[in-house]
């Protein structure tokens, strides 16, 4: 595996692919922190600062939510505050009407058809912005303490010096072309890096907490001088790889229905009878259940904080449905179970599958084509949903259950934030993008016989010397993007030297 990683920059494309996507992580990482217009960057960097200073903030899984799909940029007000969910967000919704509407089903089936499917994706995630942006330029005119991620701002300052219609179209015009700049970023790294741009930056949002989560966990466990904390963060560190390992496991894992293909001849030749096999993933739905109970479950609760903020009823449904109770778990839990059957009823067309085995001469050995084959299918893919529904389930309770442990030995809970990697959406998400990245740096290696992660190749003599070719062509573009994050890096050198 060592002699994969270094094989990857022996490889000339590999090599610049990899750079390429590097430079967009930081410009991606830059826009977070780039204010926006009418904000006053000072105050809400002294409520960060605050809040960090309390050990974190108590809105549990909408800061982790939050951290997901902006990557800190909506707590922060910086550019990408919306990040990449209005995307994710018209990327669903056009996936549930392509299932449930014929028109945009067979639009997608025809020659062409995806790239007007995407057309429309873009065209919605605009009207979602702007609808998110317009919402957020106004609350924070109005009562930005209101807003979960910035409870008690008012005390430091005023977020807004200057509110009006003017702050409220130039926030909303600038917030939306950051979304717009993200979504643009992600479709490059998806054709000229590696894996998915979208998950891709989706996956840094998540990794960018990871220091600020290790320094929360040394300030909670180890620099009280604790030998039961620091034994307990040995133990977090062990049941963490096992987590990520079982996690893979599951991720993986399949049902593989045997297909048998009925011999034909045709003049000399005979066609058919070789047994393929059909895969049905055990985790069918991947993240998409929890994504969806997380997002319904943190409607009521902004809702409420925005139009009954002092109600007793409202300040008691907040707390049961918070992120850090047990019963938001539980209610969570029962709709993973119901997101999960519905996406795989969605998604998943045992008739078609059916219908094209028959078309094609295939058939399941045992069992009659058509129907009965329609039938067989459902059965097994209801079967794969329940225990896939009980994984997502346990990987969803996980980070609360981990937080609580501390209280065996006398501690106090540990913050969301960092138990946040032990499971959720974070855990799968990152599983998800790193094995694609791999699965595909593997091909790459293995297309060119090199040695791949886990399956061996042959190192020929041949391929050295075309990669070497290869990477005696300058690379000009590579060039520009090595420079503008040169300029970038020197330019938050010097702000930094004027800061201080």
């Amino acid at each position: 595996m060592i002699s994969a990683f270094a094989n990857t920059w022996k490889v000339a494309e590999l090599r610049e692919r990899i750079i390429y996507m590097l430079v967009m992580i930081v410009i991606v990482r830059l826009g977070v922190h780039i204010t926006l217009p009418g904000i006053d960057a000072s105050v809400v960097d002294q409520y960060m600062k605050e809040q960090a200073a309390k050990g974190g903030s108590d809105n549990g899984m909408l800061d982790t939510m939050a951290t997901i799909f902006s990557g800190g940029g909506l707590q922060q007000l910086g550019l990408f505050a919306l990040g990449i969910m209005p995307y994710i967000s018209a990327s669903i919704l056009m996936q549930l009407m392509s299932a449930v509407m014929p028109k945009l089903a067979k639009l997608s089936r025809e020659d062409g058809g995806r790239q007007k499917i995407n057309q429309y994706t873009r065209f919605i995630t605009i009207i979602i912005a702007l609808v998110q942006g317009g919402l957020l330029a106004n609350q924070l005119s109005t009562n930005p303490g209101s807003l979960p991620f910035f409870n008690g701002i008012e005390a430091v300052g005023a977020v807004v010096p200057n509110p009006g219609f003017s702050f409220i179209a130039i926030f909303t015009l600038t917030v939306v072309t950051g979304t717009l700049l993200l979504m643009w970023i992600g479709d490059q790294m998806t054709e000229n890096g590696i894996g998915n741009g979208t998950s891709m930056i989706i996956t840094v949002n998540i990794i960018s907490a990871l220091p600020a989560s290790l320094a929360l966990l040394w300030k909670s466990l180890i620099s009280g001088g604790t030998p039961a904390g620091a034994a307990f963060v040995v133990f977090l560190f062990a049941f963490l790889i096992f987590v990520i390992a079982a996690t893979i496991s599951i991720t993986q894992a399949q049902r593989r229905i045997a297909i048998q293909y009925a011999k034909r001849v045709v003049g000399r030749k005979q066609y058919g009878g070789q047994t393929q096999y059909l895969p049905l993933k055990l985790n069918y739905a991947n993240v998409m259940p929890i994504i969806f109970a997380t997002a319904i479950l943190g409607i009521p609760t902004v809702i409420i904080s925005q139009l009954f903020p002092t109600a007793s009823w409202g300040l008691t449904l907040s707390s049961i449905l918070a992120g850090n109770s047990p019963w938001f778990y539980v209610i969570a839990g029962v709709m993973i179970f119901f997101f999960s059957y519905f996406w795989v009823a969605t998604m998943f067309q045992p008739s078609e599958i059916a219908e094209n085995l028959k078309r094609s001469g295939g058939y399941i050995p045992g069992v009659r084509p058509g129907e009965p084959t329609a039938k067989f299918l459902d059965f097994t893919m209801t079967r794969l949903t329940f225990a896939g529904a009980v994984f997502l389930t346990i990987i969803f309770a996980l980070p609360f259950v981990v937080s609580q442990m501390p209280l065996l030995f006398g501690e106090n809970p540990l913050d969301q934030a960092i138990t946040q990697f032990f499971g959720g959406t974070s855990l799968l998400i990152m599983v998800g993008v790193i094995l694609d990245i791999m699965r595909q740096v593997e091909t790459q290696l293995l297309q060119r016989n090199y040695d791949g992660f886990l399956r061996q190749g042959k190192l020929k003599g041949a391929v050295d010397r075309r990669n070497k070719q290869l990477a005696a062509r300058s690379s000009n573009n590579m060039i520009y993007l090595l420079l503008v994050v040169a300029v970038f890096f020197l330019l938050g050198v010097v702000a930094l030297i004027l800061e201080n």
